[in-house]
């Protein structure tokens, strides 16, 4: 038997009683079993969300003055990862669109099969739905022009309907929502874990938590409890919860990242996801400080062109290249140790990177959120005609606190993900004797990808809005 199902088997022979089951409280079980969960969190979040599309549309046309603006890339984008540490997926369950989609679904739905294209390679349109909007924002001035973020909204939302109008469940959400890519590789690091326990579904005839019964849809993400082995597709809607026979489903807080421990079936294009992350966090950083005008001169000058699309597409891929060559290096590096193919040692251990991937993440827009956070609060109250706030400081933190709260993630975030790839090598390849040195070369890497990070937050940034 191997490590990992040494360590799985260890958890689920754990008496049920010991376990840390929040199910087991009885407020929090109330509330995921109420038919009113998760609906009464749902409409007022969509009521948000088409308040801040109609500011977005039809507002000023300076962000500086646009709620919509504020409440999208000032206050939500930067909740929005650590919600997923703490809470898992759980923002997939109120999101407007999977609302959206569940809504039409009912009325015109044709609960069509999901495409097998989309089964197939769904993962990879989220890699490039989630790279061409971050390009996007930089080249076309999404987030500085509130009409281009109405627009993308739109768009979206346009998506969602149609998927909703002729696929099953949650086809969007689950394989082509860039989002929900994002936050299924942060789920796996998060601090919750929904699980079926193995004696009690095996004694089950119903299948209820897949299926539904005759008041509670299915798993609307196509997920079966009884073999999820991970919390990247799970939105933690309780439906299973609800329509479970045999109480065999709980909900336990676990550490941070330890969902990357034991992964059965690495995918390398999870992966490559993950490492595309960390480029693009580097990305928003890099045009974010006060020295990108001089780097963009000096490429100027290099490349003979002023043309910022091309410029910024060349300093885009160079970003993400890096990264992506970097793991691909360290995974050529562990092969030699343990004879896996690089593409294994890719796939495997760029889950490791995750961590560091949320660190850089929330680091990044945390300036946003506290250096920009009261301009959330002014241009609310501009919405009722109360200027408020005119020529007054949007910051919630000094730039030398949030700079030292940036300093903490960075560091938290590259210990865990260096934790992480000893745990994965362990688990992998203890049993012959390689794993230091299959691990040694990603803790390497991670310690770069950290340290890179933490100099580009020591250099000055400029303000979004």
């Amino acid at each position: 038997m191997s490590v990992a199902r040494k360590a799985e088997s260890k958890i689920q022979n754990i008496p049920e009683g010991k376990k840390n089951n929040l199910l087991n409280n009885k407020v929090i079980r109330s509330i995921l079993t109420s038919r009113w969960f998760p609906a009464i969190i749902q409409i007022p979040v969509l009521a948000v969300f088409t308040l801040i599309v109609v500011e977005l549309i039809a507002g000023p046309g300076s962000a500086h003055d646009n709620f919509g603006t504020a409440g999208t890339w000032v206050l939500w984008w930067p909740l929005i990862p650590i919600i997923f540490v703490l809470l898992g997926r759980f923002w997939c369950a109120i999101c407007p669109f999977a609302t959206v989609s569940d809504f039409v679904q009912k009325i015109v739905g044709n609960n069509r099969p999901v495409p097998k294209f989309l089964r197939k390679y769904g993962i990879w349109i989220i890699d490039i739905f989630f790279i061409l909007i971050t390009w996007s924002d930089h080249t076309l001035g999404v987030v500085e022009n509130p009409r281009g973020s109405g627009i993308l909204l739109l768009i979206m939302t346009t998506g969602v309907i149609a998927s909703g109008a002729f696929f099953e469940r949650r086809t969007w959400c689950r394989y082509v929502c860039f989002l929900g890519g994002l936050s299924g590789n942060y789920a796996r690091s998060g601090a919750l874990e929904l699980h079926a326990t193995p004696e009690k579904c095996a004694k089950c005839t119903t299948q209820s938590c897949y299926k539904g019964n005759e008041k509670i849809a299915g798993c609307p993400m196509f997920e079966f409890p009884r073999t999820m082995d991970s919390m990247a597709r799970c939105n933690l809607c309780a439906n299973c919860i609800k329509t479970c026979p045999n109480d065999s489903i709980q909900l336990v807080t676990r550490v941070p990242s330890k969902g990357l421990w034991f992964i059965k079936k690495p995918k390398f294009e999870e992966s490559f996801l993950a490492i595309v992350i960390m480029g693009i966090v580097f990305v928003q950083n890099i045009t974010m400080l006060e020295v990108w005008q001089e780097i963009l001169k000096a490429l100027e000058n290099f490349i003979g062109t002023t043309n910022y699309f091309v410029t910024f597409t060349i300093t885009f891929l160079i970003a993400m290249a890096i990264p992506v060559l970097a793991l691909f290096g360290s995974s050529y590096v562990s092969k030699l140790a343990n004879k896996r193919s690089t593409i294994e040692n890719f796939a495997r251990f760029g889950y490791a990177l995750i961590p560091l991937d949320l660190a850089g993440h929330i680091a990044h827009n945390l300036f946003h959120l506290l250096a920009e956070g009261k301009s959330v609060i002014f241009t609310f109250m501009a919405l009722f005609g109360v200027e408020v706030g005119h020529g007054a400081s949007t910051a919630l933190m000094s730039d030398s606190t949030i700079q030292i709260l940036q300093y903490v993630l960075i560091a938290i975030g590259t210990f865990a993900s260096i934790f992480a790839a000893y745990k994965i090598s362990k688990t992998n390849f203890e049993a012959v004797g390689k794993s230091i040195a299959s691990f040694m070369p990603f803790a390497f890497l991670t310690l770069i990808l950290g340290a890179i990070n933490i100099y580009l937050f020591m250099l000055p940034m400029a303000m979004r809005m």
